[in-house]
This record gives structure tokens, C-alpha cells and sequence, in this order.
């Protein structure tokens, strides 16, 4: 395997997934993820099977899209995707602990029409897509969104084995119906090394699980027990990292991970984070886990808050997060 950057693997290690893939003996897997999940809580896979071409077309679309001026790029703005919180958000637009971030991007989900019932319903973030007007845009996305979801359900298999659950037990009980949340970013390259701009400060992630495609750029920063460690790119990988709701459905045995972005790169960073995330309506309450022990976290959260008190829906957990990293739109989504 060649990497793109040196890591240490014994910090944030790489996981060959292709006997997971394959539905052969998976043990060897599972105690990988396990020993991953306790450790950092990051973890990069290999041998996933989504086809690289795939990969690198999206990249280049992404590039092109861009490329184009703020005007044009704004012609498939958010506000014009309503309740379903689709489309594009310039430099700025997106908050993190309040603050705006060092990035743009393009925000989808799973592609639903107007016919379907949560879309007549007016369930919040639910709904079509806005494409750009560039040759095969849609067409690749909705590709990769159809391939990223499948392996999501495979590394839930995973860590399901890894928790001495049954492989179908987070498909069975919270993923038969998966929120899926899929960004394309953009960071432009920080002006001023001498103070640091964040491309997206420190924070953990919503659901269950991220799966992050990076271009060779890097800049993903991961807070380990040690510190802040660097998250690299590795040809042909995935960085994959725990959730809040998983978190909460261990009781904290497996912890969301902080993490943040800083782009020193000197150029334009690409990201491809794909966020697989429990059905909407779904109550995640605890899972009895035989002779699991947990500790207590010994510092609190990034934003003071607890995801084990948290009552309601993941829908009532996802949308009171919307309200702060989109205030502008808060009327629309909620």
C-alpha cells in the first residue's frame, strides 16, 4: 500500500475490510475495530471495494464545480433547498462553536422525490438534491451515494461483531431507513500562518458513523489521548470515526472523537465526508453490553453537552444541531 504521508499506525491504525466485504470470517476485523473504537476512536479501511474511478471522478467534478465564481456556485444555494437542507454554502457560511469556518461546500442526501411519504409529510431533511449544471454531477453523486451506504451498512456489521452483537443488529433496530448526510468541502488555503484559521474548529460528529474520502492535501487534525495528532491521506483509504449516537448507544464505550481541520497546504483542500446516521425517527437508548466496563470521561466534552441525556428522537438531536451551524435557515428546517 502506498501512503500519500507517513501515520502512526498504532495511534490511528488501518483496517483491511475486504474479509468483511466478502462475508467471510470476520473475527480479525472485529477486534480490530474494537481495539480502534476503544483506542481513538479513528480509524482508516482499506480493501472497501468502492471502485477508485468512481473516487476520482468525483473529485475532478468537485474540482470543476469550485472552480466556478461565487454567482454560479450560488445558483444551487441552500435556501433554495428548503426543509430537505440541500445545496451550496459559501466561505463562511457554516458555523462551529459559533464561529464561521474556513471552507464552502455542497450539502445532499438521499435523493427523494416529491411522491415520497416523508417528503409529503414535510420531515425535516428529507427531500431532492441541487446539482450544479456540469455533465454527469448528479449522475456521479447519486453513485456514490448509493455505494457509500452499502458500505456503511458493512462497517455497522462490523462494529456490531466488534460489540458481541449480531451482525444485523444496528441495521435490524436503527439503520433500516439511514439518515444519510453527504458533504463535499471545499478549504481554501489560510492567509495568515501566523493566525491560524480553521478550516472547521473542533467538534465530534452527529450520528453513528463517518466515512471521510480526502484528497493528498491533508489537514485533518484528530484529538487522541495523547494530544492532537495528524489524520494524513493514504491512497485508496477511508478515515472512518464514531459518532455521538454511537457513543450513546454504548453508554460511552465507544467515544466521539473530537476532531478539526486546518489547511496549510497552500492550495485548495477537497473533503468527501459521507455521514451514515440512524433513521430519523429512531430512539437510541443503551445497549446492554455483557461485561463491558466503562470508564468515566476524564475531561468534559468539546461543548460542554452530554449525548447519554439527551432525550428524544435523532431526528430532535439532528435538527437542534442544524439550528447552530445554519442559523439563517433554522425557520426553514425546523
Amino acid at each position: 500500500m502506498t501512503t500519500q504521508s507517513s501515520i502512526d499506525s498504532s495511534q490511528i491504525p488501518v483496517i483491511d475490510l475486504s474479509a468483511l466485504v466478502a462475508g467471510q470470517a470476520t473475527n480479525t476485523v472485529a477486534t480490530h475495530i474494537r481495539q480502534a473504537c476503544c483506542e481513538t476512536g479513528f480509524f482508516y479501511v482499506v480493501g472497501h471495494g468502492i471502485d477508485e474511478a468512481l473516487q476520482h471522478r468525483l473529485e475532478q467534478l468537485s474540482r470543476q464545480f469550485f472552480a466556478q465564481d461565487v454567482e454560479t456556485k450560488q445558483q444551487i444555494r441552500m435556501a433554495l433547498g428548503g426543509r430537505a437542507w440541500r445545496g451550496y454554502f459559501p466561505v463562511g457560511g457554516e458555523l462551529t462553536s459559533g464561529q464561521p469556518d474556513l471552507k464552502e461546500g455542497i450539502y445532499f442526501g438521499a435523493e427523494l422525490s416529491a411522491a415520497h411519504p416523508s417528503v409529503q409529510q414535510g420531515v425535516p431533511m428529507h427531500g431532492a438534491n441541487l446539482f450544479p449544471e456540469i455533465s454527469q454531477f448528479r449522475e456521479t453523486v447519486l453513485e456514490y451515494l448509493t455505494v457509500m451506504t452499502q458500505l456503511g451498512h458493512t462497517l455497522m456489521a462490523g462494529i456490531a461483531l466488534s460489540l458481541g452483537l449480531d451482525a444485523a443488529y444496528f441495521r435490524d433496530r436503527y439503520t433500516t431507513d439511514p439518515l444519510i448526510l453527504f458533504r463535499i468541502f471545499n478549504y481554501p488555503p489560510e492567509t495568515s500562518p501566523e493566525a491560524p484559521s480553521w478550516g472547521v474548529g473542533e467538534h465530534t460528529d452527529y450520528g453513528l458513523l463517518t466515512i471521510l474520502k480526502q484528497d493528498g492535501l491533508g489537514g485533518l487534525q484528530v484529538k487522541s489521548k495523547s494530544g492532537w495528532i495528524d489524520a494524513p491521506p493514504i491512497d485508496n483509504a477511508f478515515v472512518c470515526n464514531i459518532g455521538d449516537m454511537l457513543d450513546r448507544l454504548t453508554g460511552g464505550f465507544y467515544r466521539s472523537t473530537p476532531h478539526r481541520v486546518r489547511n496549510v497546504s497552500g492550495r485548495d483542500r477537497l473533503s468527501f465526508p459521507f455521514f451514515f446516521d440512524p433513521n430519523f425517527d429512531a430512539a437510541l437508548h443503551p445497549i446492554d453490553l455483557k461485561g463491558v466496563l466503562v470508564e468515566e470521561a476524564k475531561e468534559q466534552r468539546w461543548d460542554n453537552a452530554s449525548v447519554h441525556e439527551f432525550r428524544g428522537t435523532y431526528g430532535d438531536y439532528v435538527l437542534s444541531k442544524v439550528a447552530k451551524v445554519f442559523p439563517e435557515l433554522r425557520q426553514d428546517v425546523l
